[in-house]
């Protein structure tokens, strides 16, 4: 395809022009899903995605739960890794880096045990060369809160997220759950504490059973489920924050594997798309993405990807 007739990849994540966000095509990773790149890179150059989500970070290091970890399930997969990181100051030193020299654009997931420490790894970050924005991963438990994810509650949404606002140079992101009434009214709760945008959705929660045992098929009992199965979960949970919240930012994921799937999550309203499972079936899943959406716009008229964005006829 001639530079003439390719069409317009390029997508805003930001609509302040103090804290721009432009990435050169929506595809994205899915934080967990990805590590930090280096394995992926032995395959192709990541630099060419749209930007490298990574794993979440915590303060501390930690282990993660007991195995086993993953389970396949019927179009999708169940696991229980328990945020299983270096913790937030050895990936700055040892992973950042190799980012930065690479001119990947990196989003950093960050996640916390209570409001507190989402600030402490936001101000941790800050400044970091390379680090495009932030996702405050806030489907995690609040220990201050009976456990309750952060994410369940709008008041703590609010709490959670004000904390990295107030200290974050880059764009931020709160990343929700699914498992709530009214995902909207979650989303609008994070963008009264200044978040940029959201990213929908996490998994669900799920559970599986061995029945010759009687005992659960996962070490931590339950888990997150993702893969093709929840993506009309995220369809439809993109299309009812974008329906309420026209402008706010959305980075879709939940279950994308083919062109027609980050279609179908930015016609529901997404303005980039976040890829996950699928990297474990298939690790150049993102870069045939980016490859293969050119040819489908082009094929079909359109100019620019962003007359995709929330175009669903409903």
């Amino acid at each position: 395809m001639s530079a003439e007739r390719r069409p317009d990849l390029r997508v805003s994540l930001s609509a302040d022009p103090a804290r721009p966000l432009e990435l050169p095509n929506p595809i994205v990773t899915a934080s967990g899903c990805f590590a930090s790149g280096r394995e992926i890179d032995r395959f192709f150059d990541i630099g060419g995605l749209g930007a490298v989500v990574v794993k979440s970070l915590t303060l501390e290091p930690r282990l993660g739960l007991p195995t086993p970890r993953m389970v396949e399930t019927d179009s999708g997969m169940l696991n229980a890794i328990g945020l299983q990181n270096p913790g937030v100051d050895a990936w700055l030193a040892n992973d950042l880096p190799w980012l930065a020299e690479r001119g990947v654009r990196t989003i950093v997931s960050l996640a916390g045990k209570t409001v507190a420490e989402y600030r402490t790894l936001a101000e941790r970050v800050r400044g970091q060369p390379g680090i495009a924005a932030i996702e405050a991963n806030i489907s995690c438990p609040n220990v201050e809160d009976r456990g309750m994810v952060f994410a369940a509650r709008e008041e703590a949404t609010r709490d959670a997220i004000s904390q990295v606002t107030r200290v974050s140079a880059v764009p931020v992101f709160a990343k929700l759950t699914p498992d709530v009434t009214d995902i909207a009214a979650i989303a609008a709760a994070a963008v009264e504490a200044g978040a940029t945008g959201v990213s929908l959705i996490n998994t669900l929660s799920g559970m599986a059973i061995d029945v010759e045992t009687g005992r659960p098929r996962l070490g931590g009992v339950t888990g997150g489920l993702s893969g093709p199965a929840i993506r009309p979960v995220a369809v439809r949970a993109i299309h009812e924050v974008h329906r309420a919240l026209p402008d706010l930012p959305i980075i879709g994921m939940g279950g994308v594997r083919s062109v027609p799937d980050v279609v179908e999550l930015i016609m529901a309203g997404a303005s980039a798309v976040a890829v996950g499972t699928a990297t474990f079936a298939d690790p150049f899943a993102t870069l045939e993405l980016v490859e293969g959406l050119p040819d489908w716009l082009a094929e079909r008229g359109y100019r620019s990807v962003r007359q995709l964005r929330g175009a669903v006829q409903a």
